[in-house]
């Protein structure tokens, strides 16, 4: 199983920062000697910034991917999303809703997804319905949008770019990497700040 994140040039560092270090580090992993893998894929081989200022250096390319059954593609916020140079990261992943491939995309990623088409037929969020109908004159998926901090339907996580709780959460019960009940008190415990959701956390762990 793998996680494939795209980075990008402007990559909003904070929307996937809780999702990354929870992945990487396994700590909470139901079996942390799983096969896993999270590998950067940048539109070319060539190092990116993001937004906070640190230097990426991506795994592979867009055309090295070979989505199996229980991968997810990652698309985090970015300024790129509205310009041509995002369109082929953006069919690949409508391309790969179409096939039953898992994709999450949060805060401009999810504009950059309307903006191909990938939102007219699915359950999504975005930023702000109003923007994502200004900034993306073909889109056709108002009926299909939902007011909520981070959606799942079907194969598609959406998320706004002020949910990378809700985000993390979401793409971490699609990956099934960690238990039901660890997911649950994670996601609780940094919501609510509650110590007793530090205590099911870490009693998840031995169940």
């Amino acid at each position: 199983m793998k996680l494939y994140l795209v980075v990008v040039d402007t990559m909003a560092d904070w929307e996937i920062g809780y999702l990354t270090a929870e992945l990487h580090s396994r700590r909470f992993f139901a079996d942390p000697s799983m096969d896993f893998g999270l590998l950067k894929v940048g539109i070319t081989r060539d190092p990116i910034d993001s937004m906070g200022g640190v230097r990426y250096m991506p795994d592979m390319t867009l055309d090295a991917i070979q989505l199996q059954k229980g991968d997810v593609l990652l698309l985090p916020g970015a300024d790129i999303w509205s310009t041509p140079q995002a369109d082929p990261i953006l069919e690949f992943a409508r391309d790969a809703l179409d096939q039953g491939h898992q994709v999450a995309a949060i805060c401009g990623a999810t504009a950059g997804l309307a903006r191909v088409g990938a939102l007219d037929e699915r359950r999504h969020t975005s930023d702000d319905l109003g923007l994502l109908k200004q900034t993306c004159p073909g889109y056709r998926g108002e009926a299909f949008y939902r007011k909520e901090a981070a959606v799942r339907g079907d194969n598609l996580i959406t998320a706004t770019g002020l949910a990378p709780v809700e985000f993390s959460y979401e793409v971490l019960k699609m990956l099934k990497v960690w238990r039901p009940e660890t997911a649950k008190a994670w996601y609780r415990l940094h919501k609510t700040r509650q110590e007793r959701w530090y205590h099911e956390l870490v009693a998840s762990m031995s169940v």
